[in-house]
């Protein structure tokens, strides 16, 4: 189709045609450029155009969001399901098309040469159409990341994995899809967030990818199906015996909580999570029951695994060990040892697509300066302060991370999410402020029938009890409440500027 060379789009669901299209772009000589399956229409063109992209493989719902853009480059629209749409390719056509230059000889494909040191994907940062950022990754990029990881966690070919996190994020795609296709495992795909534990059940599912947000609301559905069952006092005193069982080395857990696993499949043996630090309750729960919790951290630009637990040597709270090919440093570093993340090494990505200026403004001899804070205890575990973004300085030059104080507060019955924010009251004074997300359900349970006010009064008398916990500058001062949930990315990171303008 002549576009060896050139750039090819994808866009649609978690799917086995997104999955084989990356395959045969990356392998191709060609280079792919995931798009994110919630852009409104504008972006979505906007994409499309500022990548160049001369091709784009599609579920058929976009097509008429791709056809409207005037100002792109794309010769070929090429649709995963049938369509009556005219100068639209099918999916299935292309492959029966390459099985019959196959067939009658044609060996192309395999004379194609790949450098893995070129540019081979291009990943839009989350953002406005104007902020987004193309992050520029090589293979050799992605396969040094999964090849690392491989040293820290164990997965067989055996073991099978549910796709649930949107595909285009280089978190899913690496962590799900290609890390389960080195080691030969099988990829299941999700039906959508209020399927997972059918699909798990379904499938299988023994190996889980996830983010906090979707571990938390598992955590609380199986206590909620325990405390339904009035087992909540047995349970509780199992997790206490066989947590000494095995100190003797007698692991019992599967067994004794066969039912609470079966209840996802039977399967389940370690939970990847990433994306954002997890309350150390959410993973001591999965842990109590047999479940290996991994941590991780990473980012687009470094492809995106740059810390991990592993299988044996585990931190609550930390984000694991660096990987064994980076190299991990904290920058300027406070009285507590906490400073930027930076981060050198083969995973470290080529640069921003056309835009030298943000290059160079996160790259200094090598080392890609993370953005986040963090710092690295004696064992060498690294550990993650907040967004340097995120970070709120006081008059006093004090600084307070959001997420520290939001872990306390969503551990308080009744509170499905949090977010700290400062209000500048005067030139002298910042007022901490957070936003409450309820869950209505557990409120009526917890409190029973409140009013909105009543309801105010009793989180902020909770509120009270966990500043009596912290030093007094980081006392929230102000909160409010609602059930509306928090602006999210598709990858369920919060939106905190948009909800700092709503509140």
């Amino acid at each position: 189709m002549g576009l060896q060379g050139k750039k090819v789009a994808v866009i649609g669901n978690n799917r086995y045609e997104w999955c084989t299209t990356y395959l045969a772009v990356t392998t191709g000589g060609m280079i792919i450029v995931p798009l994110d399956k919630a852009l409104p229409a504008n972006e979505l063109q906007s994409l499309i155009q500022r990548s160049g992209a001369e091709a784009i493989v599609c579920e058929a719902k976009y097509i008429e969001a791709i056809k409207n853009n005037a100002e792109h480059n794309l010769k070929y629209i090429i649709s995963m399901e049938e369509t009556i749409e005219k100068d639209i390719v099918f999916y299935e056509d292309v492959l029966n098309q390459g099985k019959k230059l196959r067939e009658n000889g044609n060996r192309e494909y395999e004379a194609i040469s790949i450098n893995p040191e070129e540019m081979s994907i291009i990943l839009f940062t989350s953002g406005t159409t104007s902020a987004s950022k193309g992050v520029m990754l090589s293979q050799k990029n992605i396969c040094s990341d999964v090849q690392a990881i491989a040293n820290y966690v164990y997965v067989f070919p055996t073991d099978t994995l549910l796709s649930v996190l949107p595909i285009h994020h280089t978190f899913e795609c690496t962590i799900t899809f290609l890390f389960a296709a080195y080691y030969g495992a099988t990829v299941a795909f999700c039906e959508g967030l209020k399927y997972i534990q059918k699909n798990m059940q379904e499938f299988k599912v023994s190996i889980f990818v996830g983010v906090p947000l979707i571990l938390e609301n598992i955590h609380k559905k199986v206590w909620k199906g325990i405390d339904e069952q009035g087992k909540t006092k047995l349970i509780k005193t199992m997790v206490v015996l066989t947590k000494l069982l095995s100190k003797i080395g007698i692991d019992l857990r599967r067994k004794v909580f066969k039912p609470i696993l079966d209840q996802f499949g039977g399967r389940l043996r370690v939970v990847f999570v990433g994306a954002a630090p997890l309350d150390k309750k959410i993973i001591k729960g999965f842990n109590d029951f047999g479940v290996d919790l991994v941590q991780g951290y990473g980012l687009t630009e470094t492809s995106p695994v740059v810390s991990c637990e592993t299988d044996k040597k585990k931190s609550p709270g930390s984000i694991g060990f660096p990987l064994t090919n980076l190299e991990v440093k904290i920058e300027e570093p406070d009285e507590d040892g906490v400073g930027e993340i930076v981060v050198k090494g083969p995973t470290v990505m080529l640069g921003y697509y056309e835009n030298e200026e943000a290059t160079n403004k996160v790259m200094k001899d090598g080392w890609f300066s993370t953005g986040d804070y963090g710092y690295l205890d004696k064992k060498g575990f690294l550990y993650i302060s907040g967004r340097k973004s995120d970070v709120i300085v006081l008059k006093n030059g004090k600084n307070i991370y959001p997420q520290e104080l939001e872990f306390l507060l969503n551990k308080i019955s009744g509170v499905a999410e949090t977010m700290v924010f400062a209000r500048n009251k005067t030139s002298m004074d910042t007022t901490l402020c957070a936003k409450i997300v309820y869950d209505k359900e557990q409120v009526q349970e917890v409190y029973g029938e409140k009013t909105e006010e009543e309801l105010k009064e009793v989180f902020w008398q909770k509120v009270k009890e966990v500043n009596q916990t912290l030093p007094d500058v980081k006392h929230i001062k102000e909160i409010m409440i609602t059930d509306e949930p928090l602006a999210k990315t598709t990858t369920q990171k919060v939106k905190r500027y948009e909800e700092i303008k709503r509140s």
